[in-house]
């Protein structure tokens, strides 16, 4: 007899062993056809698990995402599968699910697929999925699966890699692979995927081991699902920042280069000057005193930070100058800050003292994990820390909020909300072990933010290693959550590094040091704007606000050079588009480089002096002074081009 205690409270009893699919249709056939995947005494099992003994069982349904991942890894069996009949010689590397969907690699030297081709591995995977044939899943030991893989060495490196101690051996139809979930075994239901794209990817996502290729697509469990994704992803590809920054000729990252390390090309550059000159001048107005420090520092630097300890793996291997000293490239800017304010005596006086810099950094990102703008190995922080008394933290913390809205509003970043992040307090490898230190600026953050009556969640295990923050969350254009501005209160660092000011008292005391940073780093800022604005940059932050278009060359060139001067002479951005095309063609691609402004200078133009404009956008065109277009666009420009 086999017991079976269900999540309800209910109990099935058995007269001998079951399987887990057997299981779903004595409670429901409508229940055993949405099943995808079982939790049997909390291990997953797949359906045809047989169960010996009583248990307790979850059944997980098509509803639920832990089974879009079950279906998604099944997908990615079967293209492996069929990856294998396309080409015998292939070498099979990594395959999992993520949210997004699934993939496949394989070693490029035994054979490549091109785009056109996936069409043809697409009906490959089709007519495995309609062959009858059992598809057997085994749990077993990381270390059973290393032997049975033995003789596929980029199956054994994946499997060494792995923290998890057991993993599924999955067979079927003479194919085996592993799975770090359990398979769906009714792989029938396996009718809506879409094979998306092909891409290299280093082995294990290191650009030191050897380049693969990545077959790449997405699966759900109805059509519409599907379609669904499929509008999703043509809507990502408008507004993604890497397509519209080649489009737009604003930056360019080159794996031959250098991987993670983009390239400014004058427009991009333009747009990053204005937004660190307006930053600056924010800051300064707000009593921050702007320094430069270098990007190379001694490495006992960051052992004393803790930087060393705890951010080693993120951080790039020290350089050996070959007489005992060893150079970092700096991953974090606040321990050059510290030595700024270490430089000569404090006193009361000069608290709060506030120092800022556009620091650039490095982080040691694996090749996989790289992404245009938004994940580079170097990258520029609009930095800032604060050193305060005790009794100064709260006003700082609300000074420092407040330029973050006001730098907000100028942007028209609307979608955010407050994220008070802790430490985990499980997790003692992370974060620097000091209890009270942990409590007691948690409160204070927490304290704070009642004080100012701003909504806020909680999130345990987001903290920095050395103290609490407040993250700004916003919306990225696709509606994805990410980190813009964080404001961190840290008593670690002016402990390690011995900080002091001399109080009212006359007696040393300990400064508390707040980290801030407002609009993160240059790079992740500008490719979030990018897409946010799909490339149409207000005109205060387009690279080119005017595009002059003479209607003929040779008779309109010499009225166009003058504008041009003349606005030029005002601060203004423009340029002259003399190329010989025709006017329409002009038109038509100063609206694809989403100029903001256009100009069209014809005959009646050049001899009222006036301009005709017309606004990126629209199909109507205003014809006004010269001086009543640069009052115009000036005003707009002042208002950071916002309606209300």
């Amino acid at each position: 007899m086999v017991k079976i205690s269900l999540p309800s409270g209910d109990t099935k009893e058995y007269s001998n062993k079951i399987s887990v699919l057997e299981v779903a249709k004595s409670i429901s056939p409508t229940l055993a056809k949405k099943a995808v995947f079982a939790t049997v005494d909390q291990v997953d099992r797949p359906l045809n698990f047989v169960i010996e003994q009583d248990s307790n069982l979850i059944l997980h349904t098509k509803e639920e995402q832990v089974s879009l991942n079950s279906l998604r890894a099944t997908t990615a069996f079967f293209l492996g599968k069929a990856i294998k009949t396309f080409n015998s010689e292939a070498v099979l590397g990594d395959n999992n699910f993520s949210e997004d969907g699934f993939y496949y690699d394989s070693d490029i030297a035994t054979g490549q697929i091109s785009v056109d081709q996936l069409g043809e591995i697409t009906d490959l995977m089709g007519k495995e999925l309609s062959t009858k044939a059992e598809l057997t899943s085994v749990y077993m030991s990381v270390t059973e699966a290393i032997d049975h893989f033995k003789d596929n060495e980029y199956k054994v490196g994946i499997l060494k890699e792995l923290k998890n101690d057991h993993v599924y051996l999955n067979s079927w139809n003479g194919f085996d692979d592993f799975s770090l979930v359990p398979l769906d075994v009714n792989y029938e239901q396996i009718k809506h995927f879409k094979l998306l794209y092909v891409a290299g990817a280093y082995f294990l996502g290191k650009s030191s081991n050897k380049m693969f290729q990545r077959v790449a697509g997405t699966a759900f469990f109805n059509q519409n699902d599907l379609d669904e994704d499929e509008k999703r992803r043509e809507i990502a590809r408008s507004h993604d920042h890497r397509v519209l920054g080649q489009q737009l000729d604003l930056f360019f990252v080159d794996p031959k280069i250098g991987a993670g390390l983009p390239y400014w090309l004058p427009k991009g550059a333009t747009i990053r000057r204005i937004i660190e000159r307006y930053i600056i001048d924010k800051e300064v107005a707000d009593g921050y005193e702007h320094v430069y420090t270098p990007v190379l520092a001694n490495l006992d630097l960051y052992k004393t930070s803790g930087h060393w300890d705890h951010y080693r793996e993120d951080m790039f291997p020290p350089m050996d100058m070959g007489d005992g000293e060893l150079l970092e490239l700096r991953p974090m800017n606040c321990p050059s800050h510290i030595e700024i304010y270490k430089h000569k005596p404090r006193s009361y006086r000069d608290l709060p003292l506030r120092i800022a810099e556009l620091g650039m950094m490095h982080r040691y990102e694996k090749s996989g994990a790289l992404s245009g703008l938004q994940r580079v190995r170097e990258m520029t922080l609009n930095d800032g820390h604060t050193f305060v008394s005790l009794d100064q933290i709260q006003d700082e913390f609300k000074k420092v909020l407040k330029l973050m809205m006001e730098v907000y509003h100028d942007f028209d970043i609307k979608d955010y909300k407050f994220r008070l992040s802790y430490r985990d307090k499980a997790n003692t490898e992370k974060y620097f072990d000091d209890d009270e230190m942990w409590n007691r600026s948690q409160a204070m953050l927490k304290g704070a933010m009642d004080d100012l009556g701003l909504d806020y969640y909680e999130a345990e295990g987001e903290a920095a290693f050395y103290g609490p923050k407040l993250d700004v969350q916003t919306k990225t254009a696709l509606g994805n959550e990410e980190t813009m501005s964080t404001i961190q209160l840290d008593f670690m660092q002016p402990e390690r590094f011995e900080l002091t000011y001399v109080g009212a008292d006359g007696e040393d005391h300990r400064p508390i040091m707040i980290h801030r940073g407002i609009v993160g780093t240059m790079e992740r800022f500008v490719s979030y704007l990018t897409e946010i604005y799909m490339g149409a940059f207000p005109t205060w932050l387009s690279p080119v606000q005017i595009d002059i278009i003479p209607v003929n060359n040779d008779l309109h060139r010499a009225y166009a050079e003058k504008l041009a001067e003349d606005f030029r002479k005002s601060g203004l951005r423009v340029q002259t588009d003399l190329r010989k095309e025709k006017m329409n063609y002009k038109i038509r691609e100063s609206q694809t480089q989403k100029i903001p402004y256009t100009l069209i200078v014809g005959d009646k133009e050049s001899e009222s002096g006036n301009v005709t404009v017309r606004r990126y956008g629209q199909e109507a065109q205003d014809t006004m002074t010269e001086a009543e277009f640069i009052q115009m666009i000036r005003s707009d420009i002042a208002n950071y081009s916002r309606e209300s």
